[in-house]
């Protein structure tokens, strides 16, 4: 890339950011004492924002994170198995066995109990 074309995207850049800004400022809510309230639309919040959570919220996130670990692996896993063949699907089958191990400890342990 050249030093003008560099100059141009920079340029661009600069252009699209500070016309982002003006449209921000145009369709902004006014100054009232709603439009300044930075939660739920104006609204006041039910509860205080550095309230805690029970120890079971973080459990599930842990899960959900294992869940979606499970898919950011398995997405590439499909496109390289055809030319990988069967040691690819054994290979998937061991980790995903590795996953419900994780999963039924965690169910066993009353993990996805909600009472």
């Amino acid at each position: 890339m050249t030093v003008e074309g560099a100059v141009v995207v920079l340029a661009s850049g600069l252009g699209v950011t500070a016309a982002l800004y003006a449209a921000a400022l145009l369709v902004r809510p006014g100054r009232t004492v709603a439009g300044v309230r930075p939660f739920l639309s104006g609204q006041d919040p039910r509860e205080h924002a550095v309230s805690r959570y029970h120890v079971r919220w973080y459990t599930v996130s842990m899960i959900f994170l294992v869940f979606d670990m499970e898919m950011v692996f398995m997405y590439p896993w499909t496109l390289v198995v055809a030319e990988k063949g069967t040691s690819a699907v054994v290979e998937m089958f061991v980790f995903l066995a590795i996953l419900l191990a994780g999963v039924v400890y965690a169910w066993r342990e009353g993990a996805l109990r909600w009472t």
